[in-house]
């Protein structure tokens, strides 16, 4: 039995350790417990099983506010190995025919295009009509019609339209962005962006222009059209772009190698950028302006981005981009949150235009002008 004399001993003990504790750098001797996430989870079915879709896949483990429940491929093996690998129910899978069907399946909130480019528009018009949202690979399409055909399917379908842009939620990334916001930077001035590598299997898809739409520009030359656009915090007036192509069978016609292209803005900043399937070591942004510098290097890889900027390193743990992603875009679509850097179909629709306008200079020769 305890008595009164008990309890204030026992009470004078633990004050008495308090001030040990302080002494030794426990002002909080027991870490905060973390509270597990309560809130809605978005389920979502992933289209394509290729290698970008396992690495989606992998990093969904960790997410909190996204589940992997789904899964749609055109080779029912895939879709057996996904079953067992990743715990998928069977009546959560579908093939390219029968994928429409999802529209009576209450489990699958939304769905993850990770095909070849010319495959998203029809997909997503088919999962928009299903009445799921769209989650699409960058570049969202193969063109600007294309792209603005999606952005108003969805529309008339009210669902949601996103674009896989992970570096939107990356924090160096963001970083940057916040420090050009606050004037950090001073008058912007002046944007690098270069993108590539060697590609290697030349019968793969993204050297097939009925798949890919176009080859480097289409790919890896996304990056440095995007990141244009978010890291001097404007939408480009005017585009200049040449093409150079060293093997004519291996690039053939419809398939760019490498392209160089500038932009300018309203502010007077201009952007020099590359896109290429020819060389290596390629993976960097530079932002210059009155009172300093950014630098990302590597800029959009799978991670981690390492960056620098005149106040010195920039110091943010490497969290997998598609955990980051997979999480945040699951606000968006369950909680309408608003990111710092959109991730919507208006967003991938600016970019196309872009793309476009490239296309158009390096055939014409001639710089193009754009319209707001």
């Amino acid at each position: 039995m305890k008595t009164r004399r008990d309890f204030l001993q026992h009470l004078t003990t633990a004050a008495l350790a308090l001030p040990i504790a302080s002494v030794y750098g426990l002002e909080n001797p027991l870490p905060p417990v973390e509270v597990p996430y309560q809130g809605p989870v978005l389920r979502v079915a992933l289209l394509g099983l290729g290698s970008y879709a396992t690495r989606v896949a992998e990093a969904m483990k960790a997410c909190t506010k996204a589940k992997l429940v789904g899964a749609i491929s055109g080779t029912p093996s895939k879709l057996k190995d996904w079953q067992r690998k990743y715990n998928i129910p069977e009546k959560n899978c579908y093939n390219y025919e029968n994928f429409d069907a999802i529209k009576n399946n209450p489990d699958i909130d939304a769905v993850y295009i990770i095909t070849p480019n010319a495959l998203h528009k029809p997909q997503c018009l088919r999962v928009a009509q299903a009445g799921k949202h769209v989650i699409t690979e960058k570049p969202m399409a193969i063109n600007v019609t294309e792209a603005q055909q999606m952005v108003d399917a969805c529309k008339q379908a009210n669902v949601k339209l996103l674009v896989g842009y992970r570096m939107h939620f990356e924090a160096k990334t963001l970083e940057v962005i916040r420090m050009r916001k606050a004037g950090d930077f001073g008058k912007v001035l002046f944007f690098q962006g270069l993108s590539g590598f060697i590609i290697g299997d030349p019968t793969q898809w993204r050297l097939n222009p009925a798949l890919s739409g176009g080859g480097a520009m289409m790919d890896i030359g996304i990056y440095s059209v995007n990141g244009a656009r978010y890291m001097i915090g404007e939408e480009p007036v005017w585009v200049t772009a040449q093409e150079t192509k060293t093997d004519p069978v291996k690039f053939k016609a419809g398939i760019d190698e490498t392209i160089q292209f500038q932009f300018g803005f309203p502010s007077g900043a201009v952007a020099s950028c590359l896109s290429t399937y020819s060389l290596n070591n390629l993976d960097k942004f530079f932002l210059d302006g009155t009172k300093g510098f950014a630098e990302l290097q590597p800029s959009t890889g799978y991670g981690p981005i390492e960056g620098r900027t005149h106040k010195g390193v920039l110091k943010y743990p490497h969290v997998t981009h598609q955990t980051t992603q997979m999480d945040e875009m699951a606000d968006i679509l369950l909680n309408n949150r608003q990111p710092e850097v959109p991730v919507d179909g208006e967003e991938g629709l600016k970019d196309m235009k872009l793309i476009d306008a490239i296309y158009a200079a390096v055939k014409s020769g001639q710089r193009v002008e754009l319209k707001g």
